[in-house]
């Protein structure tokens, strides 16, 4: 009578879960066009809480950390080859979005189920390089693009903090009543193009360099550094990077959560004790 009672009790729409999620990111935008390159894959790790008010409605929040990075040097395609521009970024991510089980996973209906998600999330980066002896430069500050010079109005210089949208799905996993599992792809559309730290064209680096140093200059066209380079400067308004679309990453990742069905409600764990007043 207990057991069933108590089943018939966690038959309830309500849970919440929390738990790790670790995998693998990377980019794709104005230094990497592939969606999956060869190269360039970086561990990600985080934490995600969910609340689902449903069987197959939930909203999650979850914040995470990776490194994303990409280099000309080691792309495909001659004119980008020919750019050399490199970057390397930290980032970290809070995200909160609406998840939708195909099925009504839980514990005593459906044990399996796919899902996709969507939201919003804000994110910190702080591109940088490195120079030609291997000492780190951050690109910001140097405007690489006229970012902020009065000649360039139009170039305001970007923020480090941005927001974007992820959205994905994925497969989960119900493990007896205590662990959920998912494995899971998702996409994230930042509001930004300057990930990279590459967005437009080029500048005149006489300007750039009068207004913000050598190093400016050096690291806005570093073609000088390819064997066989063409020794005239790109012109003022040479196409740089795309600008007519911004960039994204994306995650690949394992998620495990513990389930709790009554969380921040003490009846619900007497109940699972089935003491006397209960039955």
């Amino acid at each position: 009578m207990c057991l069933q009672a108590q089943d018939k009790h966690m038959m309830g729409t309500e849970h919440h879960e929390i738990g790790l999620m670790v995998g693998i990111s990377n980019y794709y935008g104005d230094l990497q066009p592939k969606l999956f390159p060869d190269y360039g894959y970086q561990p990600v790790a985080g934490i995600v809480y969910k609340y689902f008010m449903t069987p197959r409605v939930g909203i999650r929040v979850g914040a995470s950390y990776t490194n994303l990075s990409a280099a000309d040097s080691l792309s495909n395609i001659p004119v980008n080859v020919s750019r050399n521009l490199s970057f390397s970024t930290h980032l970290f991510e809070f995200h909160t979005a609406l998840e939708l089980n195909f099925l009504p996973i839980d514990i005593l209906r459906r044990k399996v189920s796919p899902y996709l998600f969507g939201g919003i999330s804000a994110f910190y980066f702080d591109p940088f390089t490195e120079d030609a002896s291997g000492n780190k430069v951050m690109l910001r500050p140097l405007s690489t693009e006229g970012q902020g010079l009065p000649m360039y109005p139009d170039r305001k210089q970007y923020s480090l903090v941005n927001m974007a949208f992820p959205f994905g799905g994925g497969m989960k996993f119900f493990i007896g009543r205590k662990i959920m599992l998912t494995g899971e792809f998702g996409m994230r559309y930042t509001n930004t193009d300057y990930l990279d730290d590459v967005s437009k064209s080029y500048v005149n680096l006489d300007t750039l360099q009068k207004y913000k140093g050598k190093v400016s200059r050096s690291m806005a066209y570093r073609g000088n550094t390819v064997v066989g380079w063409d020794k005239n400067n790109p012109n003022y308004g040479f196409q740089r990077g795309d600008s007519k679309s911004n960039d994204w990453f994306w995650y690949a990742n394992i998620t495990a959560t513990v389930y709790f069905r009554a969380f921040g409600n003490p009846k619900e764990y007497l109940k699972t004790k089935c003491p006397g007043f209960f039955r």
